[in-house]
């Protein structure tokens, strides 16, 4: 059997509000939680799992590729709740999306301070 990508651990200063802005923004599923996680169900059985924990948050960076409908319907939610987005990792276009690698992309942070991308095209 070939490698496969099956869950990771996001830290969150709010485990439920981190868990609830992912299933809004990627209307992905909720999961059964356990533990000190509360999960989110995405395609193909990755598991995303917020945990609290008991040091400072390191900002990380997830990117998620979607097809063009949800990036339209997930861009529309973070302008309707007045989430801050960039077309660049950099913050450098505000309020913009970009067209690289042959697609649409957006980057913005989750309520954590993770850097988020969607992209509509994989860079390979």
């Amino acid at each position: 059997m070939s490698a496969t990508f099956n869950h990771t651990i996001i830290a969150s200063t709010n485990r439920e509000e981190s868990a609830r802005f992912y299933r809004t923004i990627l209307e992905a599923a909720e999961a059964p939680s356990w533990g000190p996680f509360t999960n989110v169900q995405l395609a193909d059985g990755v598991l995303l799992q917020f945990a609290e924990p008991p040091v400072d948050i390191q900002m990380q960076h997830y990117a998620f590729l979607v097809d063009d409908e949800l990036f339209d319907r997930a861009y529309q939610r973070l302008v309707d709740q007045g989430i801050e987005h960039w077309a660049d990792p950099f913050g450098k276009r505000p309020g913009e999306t970009n067209t690289e690698h042959g697609g649409r992309g957006v980057y913005f942070r989750d309520p954590a301070g993770h850097g988020l991308e969607l992209l509509t095209r994989p860079y390979l």
